[in-house]
């Protein structure tokens, strides 16, 4: 049985000899790290199959990691830091970290997050498929959405975005990602813009637009899409 291998990266011990068992227990090999420098050896000479990346290390921070891997590797990278700052949640994600947990946490939201990250990793590079929730169905191929069997008509760009979601299901989709994909960098900024294209989205595709399930808001961050069913 090949077991999914997880790279820690944190210099509090504590948080290590909680981690490893917990995380062997949930079914995961496990190798540490204590700095940013020996985390970019690891993950260069161990070929792990996730991070877990503290952003406070000893020798630089966790968004240089983040920068550097994202120069050379698509590895999956879940966040996991005391840093509560939206600012350092939205650095951390632009640069390309997959997710972010807060500490303190709970292991079972963190096995999740992992989860999630690793399915995304293996979709990745897959032929786009059917992707469905809550009723919803969203067919790239064909180009169609529907709720309950019924087509839904979108704008161009209600559907791309829904489907930049889609293709990040699980996962937080910052704002500004949001806005640069969709609408081209020079939008990066308009928020209200991409607040009003949610609102228009959601009142077409949530059963009840007011307790949206499909497309969930994460608070100063972005929105993130729930997982299929």
């Amino acid at each position: 049985m090949n077991l999914s291998r997880i790279l820690v990266v944190d210099d509090e011990p504590q948080i290590q000899r909680f981690l490893k068992p917990s995380l062997t227990a949930a079914g995961y090999e496990v190798v540490e790290a204590g700095t940013g420098a020996e985390a970019l050896k690891a993950v260069a000479t161990q070929a792990p199959d996730l991070v877990i990346l503290d952003l406070g290390l000893p020798d630089m921070d966790g968004k240089e990691v983040i920068a550097s891997l994202r120069g050379w590797s698509d590895i999956p990278i879940v966040i996991l830091s005391a840093r509560d700052r939206e600012s350092e949640k939205i650095g951390a994600l632009d640069l390309g970290a997959d997710d972010y947990v807060e500490k303190p946490f709970g292991i079972g939201e963190l096995t999740a997050r992992i989860r999630t990250a690793l399915r995304h990793r293996g979709r990745r590079d897959a032929i786009p498929t059917v992707t469905e929730v809550d009723g919803l169905v969203i067919d790239p191929v064909k180009r169609l959405v529907m709720r309950d069997g019924e087509t839904l008509h979108l704008t161009p760009k209600e559907y791309d975005l829904l489907l930049l979601l889609a293709r990040h299901a699980g996962r937080v989709v910052t704002h500004r990602a949001l806005l640069t994909t969709v609408w081209g960098p020079a939008h990066g900024d308009d928020l209200h813009y991409l607040r009003v294209f949610i609102g228009q989205l959601r009142q077409k595709i949530e059963r009840d637009p007011t307790q949206p399930r499909i497309v969930r808001t994460e608070p100063g961050v972005g929105y993130r899409m729930a997982e299929q069913e």
